[in-house]
């Protein structure tokens, strides 16, 4: 354990799911250098999944515009960083704008992914560089492994948020708590559960007095598949879109259960302690399903393209995953009596 105090700035330029499985690492970076401080540089859509953390000191939230304004919106920002002159910098993402970060903030170790591609010069970016090894493991393991350039080892790959309690009355509003909530959409259709399947949970859950509560992300795509819901499952509850994500988890912080397929809002629920049944089909559980004793997941027919961004399959992978079976998953999840 380090005995200087040192100021540690932690970088994640990805997607929400990935902000949260990089808890883990954060946690042990406190732990690690207990009266430094650790701050984390996130895009400012993500930013609320961090801030009410009590162990971060400080959470900044860079803004994220594409084109000629990008630089002139993120400069300020880049400059107070430079000020605060950290003594470590750790890029868990190690892309090109998490490269150009560390270089601007200018730390004195700065430590990244020793990965290939991206612009010319993005390795001159950092003075540390961990090479990625070649296994399938969890995210949270891999993002873990970063940190043995610094003999950091996690305690745990639990993964860890916190909700605003000045919003409860406000979630309690749009749910009641003890309810289950089920996420239909995800970015990827091919990790999504077909709407007939979410509907036939709905009536066995209905027909059993299970509290099923349906809703979806923030777009207009994901708009339309929980109208199309909707009219397949007539009655159903559903949790109409919520664009403020610190209201978002405070609504998920209250469910009796989490249920959906691999996607950002599987990972807000198991960090806030949710207990949650993930759905698998093209993605692999053994590297993004949440970890612990209190979280299932189900698998459907294995996708054989190896990119889920491109898969090609003709089957849709999580259709082989019935409603009886989640269904039945659910109320060991829950221990449901009826």
């Amino acid at each position: 354990m380090s005995a200087r105090p040192e100021k540690i700035l932690a970088i994640q330029f990805k997607y929400f799911g990935d902000a949260v499985l990089m808890t883990p690492s954060l946690r042990a970076l406190r732990e690690h250098f207990p009266g430094g401080e650790l701050h984390v540089l996130v895009p400012e859509k993500i930013a609320p999944l961090l801030q009410p953390l009590p162990w971060l000191d400080r959470v900044w939230p860079l803004p994220h515009q594409r084109g000629s304004a990008a630089l002139r919106r993120t400069w300020p920002a880049i400059r107070a960083l430079r000020r605060e002159r950290f003594d470590r910098s750790v890029d868990f993402a190690s892309n090109d704008r998490g490269a150009i970060a560390s270089f601007l903030v200018g730390a004195r170790q700065r430590l990244g992914w020793a990965e290939p591609g991206g612009f010319l010069g993005r390795r001159f970016c950092y003075n540390q560089r961990v090479a990625p090894e070649n296994k399938l493991e969890h995210e949270s393991a891999r993002l873990a492994r970063l940190l043995s350039a610094w003999d950091i080892t996690p305690s745990t790959l639990t993964t860890e948020i916190h909700y605003n309690p000045e919003l409860a009355a406000v979630a309690k509003e749009l749910v009641p708590p003890g309810k289950i909530i089920c996420h239909i959409a995800s970015s990827q259709l091919k990790k999504e559960w077909p709407l007939p399947h979410w509907a036939a949970l709905h009536q066995l859950a209905a027909d059993a007095g299970m509290k099923l509560v349906f809703g979806t992300g923030v777009g207009a795509r994901e708009e339309a598949l929980l109208r199309e819901f909707k009219r397949q499952a007539p009655g159903a509850a559903v949790l109409e879109p919520v664009p403020d994500l610190a209201l978002y988890l405070a609504v998920l912080q209250q469910a009796r259960a989490f249920v959906s397929g691999d996607t950002g809002p599987l990972h807000f629920a198991a960090g806030l302690g949710v207990p949650t049944l993930a759905l698998f089909g093209p993605s692999s559980p053994g590297q993004w399903a949440p970890i612990g004793q209190r979280h299932r997941f189900l698998t459907g027919v294995s996708c054989t393209c190896g990119n889920v961004g491109i898969c090609e399959s003709p089957r849709h992978c999580l259709a082989a995953i019935a409603p009886e079976q989640v269904f039945a998953e659910l109320k060991k999840l829950t221990h449901w009596s009826g």
